[in-house]
């Protein structure tokens, strides 16, 4: 038998050290190959790192959350054959097994006297109980100095059972109401009524996480952010929406607002080269892009991931509805390539129906702008003199003000609005 030691791998992209996210293995269990050891995370995407043999598992090199360099020991896996291992790679030993000691011999039995059994005090405490439920005004027994105890505690006596005599408050009443308490905690039980809660949880920031917590504050502290809040009215593009739906949805796709907003960027910055632009303060260089890589936002079970419609200046309505799912679909399901999630010169985010009227999105560096779309609603609106109902929508776009101007923002802004509130000529050439 011999041993086969896996090393972090280099993902690439000048990546130095990447975060242990996850194991999907443990000490003892039997792998195969191709089989999925450990998610790592880099700066943009997670990687899976497969087994390249048959084996067991005997070491692994770190815990979730630690950041490994690349090179170091990921795993070690036993064998059939020599092997990988080297004499210079120091492998994570386990510790040896503990002996169990030989039980000890019996002593004598002897007979004793009979005596009066004495209960540990534990025993003798009352068992828990469930809140009580009595009238705000009512005082129920209990010595001052059981009192002054509830008040330390923070119980309400109103709500505690009594075990003394006429259900007089104890001591022991206080440490078995706080000992239900967390009993409900442990088995996950609502607690009653309005009885204290003192359960807390913690939660290590790894992962995904990590990454988006490191990315938020190293926006905002960089970027000199700016928001710019307009509506526009909808209902014309929401319309042209069904329309196509109705007539081309059975054969080629139903169409959501997305691709309609990723084709207004699209023509809006025709004419505003400064906003697809990209910039790295550290070199001091503003670099404009005539490609349009749309990031688009979207939310997976390990967090915010923004996967990239690439070339969107090139793509029709349904290229981009197409793209724009199967890109969803990937980053929900933690299936999207690392050159999916990189490269975007522009970021639109939405939640939907839960957009609410106004937000104040964070950019995505090193871009220098995000375009945020609010929900729809209907709305009465004073058209030519004539109030009507019309489907209203907000946009919530933030800018770096190092590199884009507020004149400019609003003016792309405008043109935005435009394009959507006339959505013919978003196909005007």
């Amino acid at each position: 038998m011999g041993t086969h030691v896996i090393k972090m791998p280099d993902i690439g992209e000048g990546i130095a050290e990447v975060e242990l996210a996850q194991w999907h293995v443990k000490v003892g269990d039997l792998v195969v190959e191709d089989q999925v050891l450990a998610d790592v995370m880099t700066d943009k995407a997670m990687v899976d790192i497969p087994s390249p043999v048959h084996g067991k598992v005997i070491s692994l090199g770190g815990q979730p959350g630690e950041v490994m360099a690349v090179g170091s020991i990921l795993i070690s896996i036993e064998v059939e054959g020599a092997g990988n291992l080297k004499a210079s790679d120091q492998l994570v030993k386990e510790p040896a097994p503990i002996k169990e000691a030989a039980p000890a011999v019996a002593a004598p039995k002897v007979e004793a006297a009979p005596v009066v059994e004495s209960k540990p005090a534990a025993a003798c405490r009352p068992a828990p109980q469930a809140p009580v439920a009595r009238d705000a005004d009512e005082r129920p027994l209990a010595s001052p100095a059981v009192r002054k105890h509830a008040l330390d505690l923070g119980i309400q006596l109103r709500l505690v059972q009594g075990s003394g005599p006429a259900g007089r408050i104890l001591h022991e009443d206080l440490d078995a109401y706080l000992a239900q308490g967390t009993q409900n905690a442990r088995s996950g039980s609502a607690p009653s009524g309005y009885a204290q809660r003192h359960d807390e949880e913690q939660i290590p920031v790894i992962g995904m996480r990590r990454k988006i917590a490191q990315r938020m504050q190293e926006a905002t502290q960089r970027a000199a952010h700016f928001s710019y809040v307009e509506e526009i009215d909808v209902t014309a593009v929401e319309e042209l929406r069904a329309h196509l739906n109705e007539k081309h949805g059975a054969t080629r796709g139903k169409l959501t607002l997305l691709p309609f907003l990723v084709r207004a960027l699209v023509v809006a910055l025709r004419d505003f080269p400064q906003i697809n632009a990209r910039y790295d303060d550290e070199a001091q260089v503003i670099t404009r892009h005539g490609a349009v890589h749309v990031g688009v936002a979207t939310q997976s079970d390990v967090g915010l991931m923004v996967p990239v419609v690439k070339h969107a200046e090139a793509r029709s309505l349904w290229d981009s509805a197409a793209e724009i799912s199967r890109l969803a679909t990937a980053a929900r399901t933690g299936k999207a390539a690392r050159d999916e999630l990189s490269g975007s010169t522009i970021t639109l985010t939405s939640l939907g129906a839960l957009g609410g009227i106004v937000s104040t999105p964070v950019l995505n560096l090193p871009e220098v702008a995000i375009v945020g779309v609010n929900k729809i609603v209907e709305r009465p609106m004073v058209i030519k003199g004539q109030i009507v109902v019309r489907k209203m929508m907000n946009l919530s776009s933030s800018f770096d003000h190092r590199v884009v101007d507020g004149m400019d923002a609003a003016l792309f802004i405008q043109a935005i609005r435009g394009l959507l509130e006339q959505p013919a000529s978003l196909f005007v050439e």
